[in-house]
Parts: C-alpha cells; structure tokens; sequence
C-alpha cells in the first residue's frame, strides 16, 4: 500500500511527507526495538528480584495516565472532535497522552485520521491486510500493522493537510515543540514517586524500570494491538468498508478502544463499546468530566444510527 503524496491542482498541501533516514533510526530504536527489548528484560528481573507492591502501584498509577490521555486525549478529542472541554483540561489530556511516549500530539492524530480515511486499503499506514489474506501474509501483515510499519514506511501523515486544526491551535504547537521534555517527564516522574515513597536511590531505580520503562513498552504494545488485532480477529456487528472489529481483551487492556468496529462506523462518537456488556471506561471518563462541567457538546451514540448499522437489523 502507498499513500498519494501529489495533490490534484488546487487540492491544498500533500497527504505525506517523507521521512529522513535519521528520523526513521529514532523510530527504529524508541517505538520498534526498546519496546520489544525491555519486555524481554522484564521477564527474568521479576524472576530475578521481583517486582514490589510500591513498583506495581506507581505503574499502575501511570499505565491508566498513558492510556486514557491516549483514548480521551490524543484520540477521542484531539483527533476526533468527539467532545469538546476547557483549556484546563485538554491541556492535561494532552499532557497524560505525551506520557505514553506514542509521538506528539500532532503527527499521532494525522496518521489517525489518515488510518480511518483508508482503513484497510491502499493509503492505510497500517493495516494487517497490506500483504494478502494468506497465513504467512497476514503474519506478516499484522507484524507490520503492530509495529513494523513505524520504521518501514519512508512517508508520514502531512499535518499541515490532516491537522489543520491542531496546526492553528497555539496550545498544540507549544506541546509539540516541548515534546521532549515531556518525554522525560514520563520516566522521571515515577523515578521520583519511588525515590520519594521509599526515601532511597534503590526505590527510585526500581520505579524507573517497572513503572517507567516496562510500563512504557506494555502500553505501546497494547495500544498497537488495535492496529493489528482489532483490524484481524473479533466480531463485527456492524457494518463498515473496512475490517474493523470488537476484540475484549483488547478494548479491557485499552480502556475501551478495543470496541473498535461502531468506531469505525462512527469516528467522532465519544462512546466506543455501545452494546451491552462493553464496558468503556475512557466513555465513563468523559461522561463525568460531562457531569462535572468540564465537558460539553460531547456526541454520545444516537440509537437510531445504531440501529441503521447492524448487520442484523429487519429488512
């Protein structure tokens, strides 16, 4: 699959951009390497010297931080528009979103919303259908939809034809240019809450690779496996043009964005999992911060569109 990177006359600025070899060695090393190393190396220091409660609080205490500024942040406001909120808060949902370490706010949501333009097509960053429907070429497909195509791929979403919006938001472009150091924040944080909870220099190392650096790595993979397990396996209840599904232990372990085929009916809806049973907890967020007043002009799922959309309505 390639995306187009010429505009038609007059069609504003190109869909891609491409992206330099040094640029693609950072994304080698941060989002495909590092991960899949520090999981690696988590396995024999728990068998080792195990992890402590103090470790698995603070991780867990950043987990649910990346994930839900990557579900209500990165993804159902800054990318979706599905509600709207005070500077407040979307400056911190924009700030528990930098902690997943995923990219700043702008390139994530142009590859999005260039992912939900082509899903499962040609122009699709990743799809676990690039290769075929074989079995070696959708394993192949699915390693590249997780991970694979962070590095392979030699163009990147344009934000200046997908985010506009974001491009024109001062608060987004300081965001941006401060990413790094919100990338630091991400392991130093819990380096100190460890260091601080346990008043040593021991605590605060073991934070840092429990609840910084494993953390960071666990949340990358399961924040992944939307792109890759979400678009192969799972039911689809409703109907789409691409292969969007509902996978529970993904929409569990993501918060609810495994619920992923209504959201590719609906993009813009706030709620993910909207049949019975789909526990949604970034939907309950954003319903409290709604409760709260925090957020408003929040697009919650209209029944008679749920309706339209199943594959086993009446006639």
């Amino acid at each position: 699959m390639t995306s187009s990177s010429t505009p038609r006359p007059g069609s504003g600025p190109v869909e891609t951009v491409a992206v330099t070899a040094g640029r693609r060695a950072v994304y080698l090393v941060v989002l495909v390497v590092l991960p899949v190393l520090l999981l690696a190396l988590a396995v024999p220091a728990a068998w080792g010297w195990g992890v402590g409660p103090r470790d698995l609080v603070i991780a867990l205490v950043m987990y649910l931080v990346s994930i839900f500024g990557i579900a209500i942040g990165y993804h159902r406001l800054f990318t979706h528009r599905a509600f709207r909120c005070g500077r407040g808060l979307r400056i911190a949902l924009m700030l528990a979103g930098g902690m997943a370490v995923e990219g700043p706010v702008m390139l994530w949501s142009a590859e999005h919303r260039r992912h939900h333009k082509y899903a499962d097509r040609e122009g699709d960053p990743h799809s676990p259908w690039r290769y075929g429907d074989s079995g070696p070429a959708l394993l192949r497909g699915m390693l590249h939809a997780h991970i694979g195509w962070f590095y392979t791929a030699r163009r990147r979403s344009n934000a200046q034809h997908w985010v506009p919006d974001l491009l024109a938001d001062p608060d987004v472009r300081r965001f941006d240019a401060a990413y790094p150091a919100v990338v630091l924040a991400s392991f130093a944080l819990p380096a100190a809450a460890g260091g601080l909870w346990s008043m040593s220099w021991a605590g605060a190392w073991s934070a840092l690779f429990w609840a910084g650096l494993v953390r960071y790595a666990v949340v990358h993979h399961v924040t992944w496996s939307v792109n890759s397990v979400a678009h192969t396996f799972g039911d689809r209840p409703f109907r789409t043009r691409d292969r969007s599904s509902n996978v529970w232990w993904v929409a569990m372990l993501t918060l609810g964005e495994g619920w992923h085929n209504w959201h590719h009916v609906e993009p813009t809806c706030a709620r993910h999992g909207v049949l019975k049973g789909q526990f949604d907890p970034s939907a309950r967020l954003i319903r409290w911060f709604e409760q709260a007043g925090w957020a408003y002009a929040v697009r919650w799922p209209i029944p008679s569109r749920l309706a339209a959309h199943r594959h086993d309505r009446p006639g």
